[in-house]
């Protein structure tokens, strides 16, 4: 590997709904990947993690 090789992410959280009975936070998740100029949603944490990994081992 390259050691000038970047992946940089933009994570903003934006909070979607609450429940009423819970109080159970649901959030949107934004990944922003700098170098590609990409924008993708998300519902999980989770899911932006995965899909932050997955783009930086394609780097």
């Amino acid at each position: 590997m390259e050691s000038n090789q970047i992946a940089s992410f933009v994570v903003r959280f934006q909070l979607a709904a609450v429940e009423k009975d819970t109080a159970k936070k649901h959030w949107r998740i934004k990944v922003t990947h700098v170098q590609l100029e990409r924008e993708t949603l998300f519902e999980s944490f989770e899911e932006a993690m995965e899909y932050m990994k997955e783009m930086a081992e394609q780097v």
